[in-house]
C-alpha cells in the first residue's frame, strides 16, 4: 500500500496516515492479521518524524484497528467493516460541512457547488 502525504492539505500528517490506513482496511487492501511497516520504517518511507507515525499508530490502536505485538510489530485487527464505514461517513460529513460553509462564505450558489463536485468527482 502506498501512503501519500499532502503538505498543502488541511489535515495533519498523522491524520492523513490514519485516514489512508483506515481506508485500506475498509477496502480490504489491508487484511486482518497483516503486518504493518514498523514505525521507523514508515517514517523513513514517508520522510516524516517517527513521532508522527507513532501517533498515527497509537490512534489506530485506540480504535482497535491495529494491535501491537511486543518485539514483533503492528498487525491489522479483526474488524467490523460496517462500523468502520459508518465512522468514515461521519468524518466525511463533518469535513463536507466545513467545505460547504466556506463555499457559502465565498458566495457560491448550490448549482456552483454541485458543478464543482461533479467536475472534481470525474477527474482522476
Amino acid at each position: 500500500m502506498k501512503i501519500i502525504i499532502r503538505t498543502q492539505g488541511t489535515l495533519a500528517i498523522y491524520e492523513q496516515i490514519v485516514d489512508q490506513l483506515k481506508n485500506a482496511i475498509i477496502t480490504g487492501e489491508l487484511k486482518a492479521g497483516e503486518a504493518l511497516p514498523s514505525i521507523r520504517s514508515l517514517a523513513g518511507e514517508l520522510e516524516v518524524s517517527v513521532i508522527t507515525t507513532k501517533r498515527a499508530y497509537e490512534e489506530l490502536e485506540k480504535e482497535k484497528l491495529i494491535r501491537s505485538v511486543p518485539g514483533k510489530g503492528f498487525y491489522v485487527c479483526e474488524y467490523n467493516k460496517d462500523y468502520l464505514k459508518e465512522k468514515q461517513y461521519i468524518i466525511l460529513e463533518r469535513r463536507m460541512a466545513e467545505v460547504l460553509a466556506d463555499c457559502r462564505k465565498a458566495g457560491m450558489s448550490k448549482r456552483d457547488v454541485l458543478d464543482l463536485v461533479e467536475t472534481l468527482f470525474e477527474s482522476p
